[in-house]
């Protein structure tokens, strides 16, 4: 096995700075059926799929959303632009959090900020938060330069590898710094939501 490394950082760092979100602005403003719902998630997540056949949301899963108490319900059918953006939050969290953990984290904003004509919104709290992240992009580049950089310098000095054989521990050093750095903040967010008062929902 040869892998280019400096390739390897160079295409991590494209990946980084091509990291975009659906934004507010093209999400429809208008009433959808699922069908709809579902092929306009494919369409604006599909750069985030990992294999080509990965599904990005499907009937089921809308139908477990609502049925957990993480998706208000729709109106005749029709989702709003609203439901579109909490199935976006929903599918960028499920990555790292339980179901639980999502509706304890997105019942406030549903139970005060979905359907309102108060300034904040839904869609207010959806750009806020993707502007702040989109802000960090620089910084998680330095972040996972510096892990490489760090991950170069290990094994250097050990004795009866081969040169095959310590290209593949520094990478597997380079994946484990990575792993521990999500690890550490998925631990951190956990800790955060459990601190957090147990969602109530209003009544149907």
């Amino acid at each position: 096995m040869k892998i280019n490394m400096d390739e390897l950082l160079d295409s991590m760092l494209e990946g980084i700075s091509n990291m975009d979100y659906v934004r507010s602005e093209d999400i429809p403003n208008i009433e959808l059926y699922m069908d709809q719902v579902t092929s306009f998630m494919d369409e604006q997540l599909r750069s985030s799929k990992r294999y080509d056949d990965d599904k990005i949301l499907t009937k089921t899963m809308i139908n477990n959303y609502a049925k957990n108490n993480l998706l208000p319900p729709p109106v005749k059918k029709k989702y709003s632009k609203e439901h579109v953006i909490v199935m976006i939050f929903i599918y960028y969290f499920k990555t790292i959090l339980s179901i639980k953990d999502i509706e304890t984290i997105l019942t406030p904003i549903t139970g005060k900020y979905f359907d309102t004509d108060s300034a904040v919104d839904v869609a207010s709290i959806y750009e806020e938060v993707c502007d702040t992240a989109k802000s960090q992009i620089q910084n998680l580049k330095d972040e996972v330069r510096e892990a490489y950089e760090t991950s170069q310098n290990t094994f250097k000095d050990m004795e009866g590898l081969s040169d095959s054989d310590r290209e593949y521990l520094q990478l597997f050093s380079l994946i484990s710094s990575l792993s521990f750095d999500v690890y550490a903040k998925k631990a951190l967010i956990e800790r955060i939501i459990d601190e957090l008062p147990e969602p109530v929902h209003k009544k149907k």
